[in-house]
């Protein structure tokens, strides 16, 4: 460590100061001084960004007990010590980009935990404590080696904005649909068989990104009138293989979202095509309100 880092932690220490920047410091280690003595009390937030640290010390959160954020993306960190759970007053933690293997269940004691960033380690599992964390609000743990998503994770109350992207998912658990303030959901990239059905039925989850799920080949109908990312989905953008449906009466002709072409056959387990049918025309009714509601569902009875 060199001299000009110890000299600014020592006039952060001095000065009692909040923030404190050791980012592109070229580090391979934690910075002893900010362990001397009784730490740094007052500081709130610690950005140590690409360096090449590869543990964190046990006494952290002795030594810095009052950390709000704590950003150590981009460094080459295999494990994060069962101690980090003392940091109670902890919101946001950055962890992206590192060597992690594993996430140590001690992470679930972060009780004020807003955003937790672990994209772009090594991670094969999370642990299920990950649903103690009532206050989170953002989980982004993309790019890792992920196989299947904690079934406790619908116990996340407050979480806004999950990103799987770039997994080995295969499925997601059905309790994520549980998840009563979820907006946005991404998992791009897997390797998605199927959705739960009851996915898209709160009003909250508004975004679901399902892109290049090779195999993943219908959505269910709950999705019709949400933001929906699908491209190379299985047979989800393949017109050649998938009629396009649509309902005709007189001059009337309305076909259904892409996101729904291929929903409702014989292979998907979805609501029957009439009732996703009697949905959108009920849709357009309601928003463009030019066609007698009667004669809307009369081509749609025809049509199915």
């Amino acid at each position: 460590m060199t001299s000009d880092i110890c000299k600014v932690i020592s006039v952060a220490r001095i000065k009692k100061h909040k923030n404190l920047f050791l980012n592109y410091k070229n580090l391979n280690q934690f910075p002893l001084e900010l362990l001397k003595d009784e730490g740094l009390q007052y500081l709130e937030r610690l950005f140590m960004k690409r360096n090449s640290l590869t543990t964190l010390p046990e006494n952290l959160a002795q030594k810095l007990p009052n950390l709000i954020e704590l950003y150590l993306h981009s460094n080459n960190i295999v494990m994060v010590p069962g101690t980090i759970g003392a940091l109670i007053k902890l919101q946001y933690l950055d962890l992206s980009d590192n060597a992690l293997t594993i996430v140590c269940p001690e992470i679930g004691r972060l009780r004020s935990l807003r955003h937790l960033r672990l994209a772009s380690n090594q991670l094969q599992f999370l642990p299920p404590e990950l649903g103690n964390l009532k206050e989170l609000q953002i989980l982004d743990i993309s790019a890792n080696h992920l196989t299947s998503l904690p079934e406790t994770l619908h116990l996340c109350l407050s979480l806004q904005i999950l990103t799987a992207d770039q997994n080995r998912l295969w499925c997601l658990p059905r309790q994520i649909c549980q998840l009563p303030n979820l907006n946005e959901l991404s998992v791009a990239g897997n390797c998605l068989l199927f959705l739960p059905l009851d996915l898209g039925r709160s009003r909250e989850l508004q975004y679901i990104y399902v892109d290049n799920n090779i195999h993943l080949s219908g959505l269910p109908s709950y999705l019709y009138n949400k933001v929906v990312g699908c491209n190379g989905c299985g047979s989800l953008l393949q017109n050649s293989e998938a009629k396009l449906l649509s309902f005709t009466s007189g001059q009337l002709s309305i076909s259904l979202p892409v996101e729904v072409n291929t929903a409702g056959v014989a292979a998907d387990s979805v609501l029957p095509l009439q009732e996703l049918t009697m949905r959108v025309l009920h849709e357009l009714y309601s928003k463009k309100g030019e066609w007698p509601l009667a004669t809307l569902l009369t081509a749609a009875l025809h049509s199915v």
